[in-house]
């Protein structure tokens, strides 16, 4: 039972990941549900998400390459035709930096937040979010972004520190909102992601060797990182279909209806 309650977590957690329901708060949600100490140490959460981020950097492994390729062959050479990529790197360590300050200061502060009541009122907000911006298609391409986009779409991943707020789905309403095309929008959503949780890993390992992993958890912990991981690039392959298509509603739909049933029967 306990290998299937990791199993199931990490298929939560690797699911959730991509799309804009907060992996998070459904963690949250279902650690309570199913009464599985994985937020106290935080030790799975950290395993899961090293699942998902291997997932994303996968999905992404040749823009990657291309962008620090290109980056390094600007510095080197200054010919225009790596100038965008170049830039682009700069606009990713600018969109990093707010949620990298803001979650260093506030770090033991979102740790503590298990209420579901809270997460609950999340997803009512994560929803509100979405349904903001659901019909913006926007014109911006990648070369077309500036130093502000980056900034406050990177304000707006600071919001998705907390539980029941997604961060794919605030970098990309964040994105939206300064007239970035979808895809541009999606791709730098996840672009964003990347250092994150690089970050968010490295500060994990303090809690790891504080907190050891019982012998008897390895198993559970291993599994559930796979599973998240798998689940983790099925889902980013899925809502990459669904945002060119313009289906942001489901979405909507889901937080609202999750965000209900968990602040009134959770």
């Amino acid at each position: 039972m306990k290998l299937i309650m990791y199993m199931l977590l990490g298929i939560i957690q690797g699911f959730t990941e991509p799309i804009p329901v907060s992996s998070s708060g459904h963690l949250v949600i279902f650690n309570n549900l199913l009464n599985v100490e994985t937020l106290k140490d935080l030790n799975f959460e950290i395993f899961v998400n090293f699942g998902s981020f291997i997932a994303i950097a996968l999905f992404y492994k040749k823009e990657i390459l291309n962008i620090i390729k290109d980056f390094f062959r600007y510095i080197r050479t200054k010919n225009k035709e790596y100038y965008t990529n170049y830039i682009y790197v700069w606009f990713i360590i600018i969109g990093t930096i707010p949620a990298g300050f803001f979650g260093l200061l506030l770090k033991d502060t979102i740790e503590s937040i298990t209420s579901t009541k809270i997460v609950g009122i999340s997803l009512l907000i994560t929803a509100f979010m979405l349904f903001l911006v659901k019909d913006i298609k926007g014109k911006k391409e990648k070369e077309d972004m500036t130093i502000i986009d980056a900034l406050i779409i990177g304000i707006f991943q600071v919001i998705a520190l907390f539980p029941g707020i997604s961060r794919s789905g605030s970098t990309l309403v964040g994105g939206l909102i300064r007239n970035l095309n979808r895809k541009t929008a999606f791709n730098y959503s996840f672009m964003l992601y990347l250092p994150i949780s690089i970050a968010c890993m490295i500060l994990g390992v303090k809690d790891v060797l504080e907190n050891p992993i019982s012998s008897s958890l390895i198993l559970p912990y291993i599994l559930g990182m796979i599973v998240a991981g798998i689940f983790t690039y099925i889902s980013i392959k899925w809502f990459k279909n669904i945002i060119e298509n313009g289906k942001l509603k489901y979405f909507i739909i889901y937080c609202l209806l999750m965000g209900l049933i968990t602040i009134l029967f959770i």
